[in-house]
This record gives C-alpha cells, sequence and structure tokens, in this order.
C-alpha cells in the first residue's frame, strides 16, 4: 500500500529529526521516578517497565502473595477512574499499564502516576 509505507517513512523521518530515541530514554527515566513510590503500595506486587511502557500489578496481600480473583476486574477499575480524570491507562486483569504517546512530557508523565495511584487505592479498598 503505497500510502502506508509513505506513512512509514515519514515516521521513521520523524523519528531521526526529532531523536525521539534518545527523548524516549530521558521520558522512561521521569515515567520510573514518578512510579517508584508503588514498590512500597501495600497491594502492589510488581512494577515493571520496558522503556515507554511500565505496568503496576495489583495484589490482595502482598506479604502472604496472595492475589486479587481476576473476576474482581480491579484494572478496570483503575482505568475507570483514570478516565473520569481524562487519562487512559490500559488494564488488564489486576495490572494497570501505562503505555503514554510518545508526545508525553513529564508534567504529564507524573499527574498520570498521581492518576494511578489514586485509582489503584479506590481499587484496592
Amino acid at each position: 500500500n503505497p500510502i502506508g509505507c509513505a506513512a512509514a517513512l515519514a515516521t521513521l523521518d520523524i523519528f531521526e529529526s526529532d531523536n525521539v530515541i534518545e527523548n524516549n530514554k530521558v521520558l522512561s527515566k521521569a515515567m520510573a521516578d514518578a512510579c517508584h513510590r508503588f514498590v512500597d503500595h501495600p497491594h502492589v506486587s510488581d512494577v515493571r517497565q520496558h522503556g515507554m511502557v511500565l505496568a503496576i500489578e495489583m495484589i490482595k496481600d502482598k506479604k502472604n502473595k496472595i492475589e486479587y480473583d481476576w473476576k474482581e476486574r480491579r484494572g478496570l477499575r483503575v482505568y475507570e477512574y483514570a478516565l473520569s480524570q481524562g487519562a487512559l491507562l490500559r488494564p488488564l486483569s489486576n495490572v494497570t499499564y501505562f503505555m503514554p504517546p510518545y508526545i508525553i512530557d513529564e508534567e504529564q508523565i507524573n499527574k498520570l502516576a498521581d492518576i494511578a495511584w489514586t485509582g489503584i487505592n479506590l481499587a484496592t479498598k
């Protein structure tokens, strides 16, 4: 498809001219810093990140490693709260994912982390 190929080539040009990969390294670090507090949350079992994707996994009892039943859809509760705050966080069972666009800035990353913190607190009550 010539239109698809033209769009792909234009995207590659933007990646090269705007130094997207190097900028994402800075943003990825900012996301890790903004979400570091989740490591000590009593209902978070794992925080993992690869580049600009970060996942926060909720757990019922951290000490005894008792998971929430997937049917409770705790991630969906975080997602719904985030939507009510104008943010989009991806739910998958008891995991909430950050998958921001590459145009996000550090202030917006901090806002997402704050929204996720409140959403997780509400979802794990």
